[in-house]
């Protein structure tokens, strides 16, 4: 068995998902304790520049599989050609995003390969020659320690933002590795047949920083005084589930145990009350702003710094505030 570790890079269009270049990060880290190389997995039609991008944040290697049969993400050609690659490698590791395609590609793997699969990690660490993952559960309320114990290669899905991203070198040099897909067009049961726009602005899952509504803005044009907030500060505009609920704002903007998991650097919550669903999908936020005007509102006893008082006063200030300082 060997011991380098596989990196599953997600792209969409040719823009790579900012997990995959996290992750690639954290197998180079690990990739000092283990002694091998770093291995990434590009997969897709029309990437070849992928695989070279894949090499300046830290791949050794690059298995390149360009095809129009993997043109979009389909489970069933992705995960048999992944599988495939890791039984002819024995890589000792494979490290994918938590993304809604990574939460489907890891375990989906891992039932092939026999081995397990530890989701949504927030840490990673060598203990004792073994490595050990860091998880929420309980809804965020508590952290688990896991380890996947003399099954090879572990699977992990990393949680988005909660490991540093590497910085690219565009003079390291690496290995490119062309492989075939394993399934044909025919035996794929999946077909794409089209995709649909939503709204643009920054994305939840990428975002530095959220500004997100909930029940507390009152309607629709309640958001108006949040979106302004979000686009002054260049960042992502979020909602609990009750806004989404009701129908205020579109279920992409959901954040939460049924919504979108986030960990940016600032999270602004105004109206929200902080139900532990809620919790669940931004606990994690290295610093999270309250605004309400509910002194008892749950959400205050998560919050690094809170603001109790009316949201349709306190944040068409402290727009303002910060617009007179960015400018």
């Amino acid at each position: 068995m060997g011991n380098d570790i596989f990196v599953w890079v997600e792209q969409f269009r040719g823009e790579v998902a900012l997990p995959s270049w996290e992750a690639i990060g954290t197998a180079r880290r690990l990739g000092e304790t283990l002694g091998g190389q770093v291995c990434a997995c590009v997969f897709g039609s029309g990437v070849e520049g992928l695989a070279q991008e894949a090499i300046a944040y830290g791949a050794d290697k690059v298995f390149l599989a360009d095809d129009p049969t993997l043109a979009d993400f389909r489970l069933e050609p992705y995960a048999a050609l992944l599988s495939s690659l890791a039984r002819e490698h024995s890589p000792a590791l494979i490290l994918m995003g938590a993304t809604s395609r990574g939460r489907d590609l890891g375990p989906a793997v891992a039932v092939d390969l026999e081995t397990g699969c530890v989701a949504d990690c927030t840490g990673l660490e060598f203990e004792g020659g073994q490595l050990l993952a860091t998880r929420p559960i309980y809804a965020g309320k508590l952290l688990s320690t896991c380890a996947v114990p003399e099954k090879r290669p572990a699977i992990f899905t990393t949680r988005a933002r909660a490991f540093p991203k590497p910085e690219p070198d565009d003079g390291r040099a690496g290995e490119v590795v062309r492989v075939e897909p394993v399934m044909k067009e025919e035996e794929i049961g999946c077909k794409v047949t089209g995709f649909w726009e939503t709204e643009g602005g920054v994305s939840l899952t990428d975002a530095a920083i959220i500004v997100s509504g909930g029940r507390g803005v009152g309607g629709p044009e309640g958001f108006e005084p949040v979106r302004e907030l979000a686009s002054v500060l260049n960042a992502a505009l979020g909602a609990s589930r009750a806004a989404v609920d009701a129908g205020w704002i579109p279920y992409e903007h959901q954040v939460g145990q049924t919504g979108k998991t986030v960990s940016p650097d600032l999270y602004i919550a105004c109206g929200i009350s902080g139900a532990i669903q809620h919790q669940a999908g931004m606990r994690t936020s290295k610093v999270i702003v309250a605004i309400n005007k509910d002194p008892e509102a749950p959400i205050f006893q998560l919050a690094h710094y809170g603001i109790v008082g009316d949201l349709f006063k306190v944040v068409p200030a402290l727009t303002a505030a910060l617009k007179a300082r960015l400018e």
